[in-house]
């Protein structure tokens, strides 16, 4: 396998499609660069997900992310854009990734967007982080 940087988000079948359960994920070494200056930009990245039939492969996962360490990208585009990769590639039922930047002039930054798929109603789980619905456009 490739240790570049890549785009490419790859797949596995969910090992359990017909039961709703969590997969949390934790990437403390999120970097990309401010699109002013070009100064670094370091993030841990919280990603929470209800898989339906896809998972997300971890290693692309990491390669994926490593992807953005040289691309400017202001903290609210860059969160938008990896959610929806994300989403195009597995589709799954539910899914809030949330964006905690590190300190850049006094300003800590934390951006979190979420995608619900249609009728989806999320099961009570322990620390399942869920925001109120957003607009009707899921």
């Amino acid at each position: 396998m490739s240790t570049q940087p890549s785009r490419k988000l790859e797949t596995f079948p969910n090992p359990a499609p017909a039961r709703d359960f969590r997969i949390h994920m934790e990437i403390p070494e999120f970097t990309c660069l401010c699109p002013k200056t070009g100064q670094p930009d370091f993030a841990t990245l919280i990603l929470d997900y209800v898989p339906d039939k896809r998972c997300i492969e971890l290693k692309s996962l990491k390669l994926y992310i490593w992807s953005f360490r040289n691309e400017g990208a202001f903290h609210e585009a860059v969160t938008n854009r990896i959610l929806d990769d994300m989403v195009r590639a597995i589709k799954p039922r539910y899914m809030l990734l949330t964006a905690r930047f590190y300190v850049r002039g006094g300003i800590f930054t934390t951006v979190s967007a979420q995608h619900m798929q249609r009728g989806f109603k999320p099961a009570r789980m322990p620390d399942m982080p869920l925001l109120e619905p957003d607009s009707p456009k899921r």
